[in-house]
Formats: structure tokens, sequence, C-alpha cells
């Protein structure tokens, strides 16, 4: 019997989905994360935003015209949230985000199946995602995942060594919803990094927040045998006032401080941030803050989003800002986002970077260097392999290469 599990959201949710796709093998499905004809599909849906909720419902129609008599189980964090909005559908079984093993269990009872734990998950790219953490307690005044992922929780060091000695990618992502309150009995996210100095494999952080950096940590990761030195510092806002009423826990100032440390220990860094356009206190002089901090603190990439108020949050009921003055701030953040990658991967030409080779994409094949600049290159490559190249121009959304 063939099983597809079917992901919306974040690296997270894809982790969790990798570890049932592995468990259902192991029960005896044939198993895919490509929307194609089935018996039973395993949506893991998102809540971030009230468009992500829409597309979560969405994909329970999509599923059923691919096989109408499917069966349909639902995990995730728009089911925490809202599991009637999913019962009323008709699929045969809902849970939320925190109890996904009850899944594996009602999937065991219907199909006769030994019942299994969730095993790790399914190595499925080139680039192996495992989870360190799960939940969040920083309870930022827009986001609703706190309330649905529940309070911080750490695996043990112990744990994570063990599933990376056991990963055959040549690159591991340890994420998380907040890695940087990583706490094993407290042994910090500085100490599981200390752990894994004689791993073999490129490492690559999941989103920290700023407040984590430091000398001993960044010194931390200067220990490891292969880092990639991307990190995806969360900022949100480039405006004292926004993040405050964000109840972010920092200042710009204190932000930029933190961007200038990981520039001392990594020179070819890349800095990647969130910024959230048309918060409901932000003025037009906070604005301009955002914009002008993408160049001050020499961003490779900046993920944009307009922001969506959300039920149950304090900034849902604050006065969300017209519409209109929204869309045209994401417009201009847009546009200076733009011209941040720009700048950052014409800084590389000429350069010799480390890269991946993923997949062929075309004449080219496709991966990504250390610091996370796209490269295509036209040459017959072996997926999984480690190449030096020397970045050309600028092209799509990476960089042309050659082998060195």
């Amino acid at each position: 019997m063939k099983a597809v599990v079917f992901t919306l959201g974040c690296k997270v949710n894809e982790v969790e989905s990798a570890s049932i796709m592995a468990t259902l093998e192991d029960m005896g499905f044939e198993v895919s994360d490509s929307l194609t004809f089935a018996d039973i599909y395993i949506i893991n849906t998102c809540a971030v935003t009230k468009e992500a909720e829409k597309k979560s419902r969405q994909a329970v129609t999509r599923v059923r015209k691919f096989n109408p008599h499917a069966d349909i189980y639902i995990c995730g964090c728009a089911s925490e949230k809202d599991a009637a909005a999913f019962t009323k559908k008709g699929v045969n079984y809902v849970c939320g985000a925190r109890n996904k093993e009850s899944l594996i269990s009602a999937i065991a009872a219907a199909y006769s199946k030994s019942n299994l734990s969730l095993l790790f998950p399914k190595q499925t790219k080139t680039r192996a995602f495992i989870k360190i953490e799960d939940g969040c307690n920083n309870f930022c005044s827009y986001c609703i995942i706190p309330y649905l992922r529940g309070r911080e929780k750490s695996r043990s060091i112990e744990d994570i060594a063990g599933e990376i000695s056991k990963i055959t990618s040549p690159e591991v992502v340890l994420n998380g919803i907040n890695i940087s309150a990583y706490n094993d009995g407290g042994r910090t996210l500085k100490d599981l990094i200390s752990a894994l100095s004689g791993v073999e494999k490129r490492i690559r952080l999941g989103s920290l927040e700023c407040t984590v950096i430091s000398e001993e940590f960044l010194t931390a990761l200067k220990g490891l045998k292969d880092f990639a030195p991307q990190f995806h510092l969360s900022l949100q806002s480039g405006s004292t006032a926004v993040l405050k009423a964000m109840n972010r826990h920092y200042t710009r100032e204190e932000y930029l401080e933190k961007c200038g440390l990981i520039y001392k220990y990594f020179p070819d860094a890349a800095i990647t941030c969130d910024i959230i356009a048309g918060f409901p206190t932000e003025t037009e002089e906070d604005f301009e803050k955002s914009l002008s901090i993408i160049e001050e603190a020499k961003f490779a990439r900046v993920h944009a989003f307009a922001f969506s108020p959300r039920e149950g949050t304090v900034a849902y009921k604050m006065e969300d800002v017209p519409a209109d003055v929204k869309a045209d701030r994401m417009h201009r953040l847009l546009k200076e986002a733009n011209c941040a990658s720009l700048r950052y991967i014409t800084g590389f030409i000429g350069k010799n970077c480390e890269f991946i080779a993923e997949e062929r994409v075309g004449k080219y094949f496709t991966g990504y260097t250390q610091n996370y600049i796209k490269v295509y290159i036209e040459a017959n490559l072996c997926v999984g392999k480690k190449y030096t190249v020397n970045i050309k121009e600028v092209y799509l959304d990476g960089a042309t290469a050659e082998l060195v």
C-alpha cells in the first residue's frame, strides 16, 4: 500500500514528517512526499499565518482529487489550533502538533500493523535536518506558535549525537522551534556544538536568536571540523520601539553588535534574517529603520513578510496598519532585500567556495556553498560529494561557478 506524507510550513514540520515517513516504511508502506495517487495521506499542517491555515485546509481537497476514497490523517499546528475545521471535512483522524505518536498508533490500528514509536527521520535530501528541541517560551506578541507547540523541550546531547552518527548525508542542519534555548539539564547549545567537534560532516544551524551569540559560542563553532557559516539571525524589525512592542528581547544596537561579533570570527559569514512589514505600531520612521539595517548589517538574504494578525496573540488586538500602506512597505522591503542578496553574491565573484552537489537542473548541477550561495555548475558531478568551485557570475537566485 502507498502512503503520501504532505508537509506545509517550517523545517521542523519537514523533520517530523520525515520521521513519520521512516516509521510508515518500517510498517511496510511504500512512502512518498510528493502529491500523487496513494491509499493513505498524512497532511502535516501549518498555522504560522492565516494563509498557511487556509492552505492546510485546502490540502484535504487537493489529496482527494488524487484518490477520493483514500484515508486521510491530519497533524500539525493548524489542526492543533482548530481540530474541528478538519473533522468537518470527514477525515479519518486528527491530532495536533504535540502528539504525532498518536497518529502512528491510529494508522497501525486501522491497517493491522505493529504499533511503532516514531523513528529517526527518513533522509530524503543531501542535507539532513536534525530536530534538537521543540516549543518556545518567548511569546512574541505576533506569534501563535508557542500556544500550539507548547513550552521548550530539548533532546539530550547523546541522543542527537547518536542520530547524527547514523546519517549518511554530507551535511546536517540542527533545527527546532527555538534552538537558541536548547537546554539539556543545564547543557546549552554551545555545549552541544562542543560535543559535535569530532563530526566529519558539514554542520549548519537553523534559526537563532541574536542573544545566543557570544565569544564563547562562536569559539565553539570555530572548533567544528566543517562548520557552515550561515547565521539565520531572527530580526523582525530594525526599530527598537517596534521590537519592544513585538516582545523581542534586544535592541537594534544590540542586534548589530552581534552581527559585528559574527563577522569578527567568520568574515565571509552569510547573515540572513526575517523582517515583518506593517506591524501594528510601526510608523514610517520605524519602517525606514528596517530598510536601513539591511545594508548596515550586510545581510546576505532577507525573508520579508507582511504582518498577519493571529487570533489569540497580543498583536491581534492592536490596530492594524492600512492595507495599502502595508503593501507599499512590502514592495520596498522586497526591493531592498533583492539588492542585499545581489550585493552579497557579487562580493564572492572570483573567490573559491566549497560546494556540495545536490541535484541536476537542466544543464546545471546545483547545490549550496558553505555560506549558502546557490551554485549552478556545468559539469557531471556526484550527488552528495563536496567540490571546490570558483564563483563566476550572478545567475538566477545564486551564481554560476567552475570546478577548481
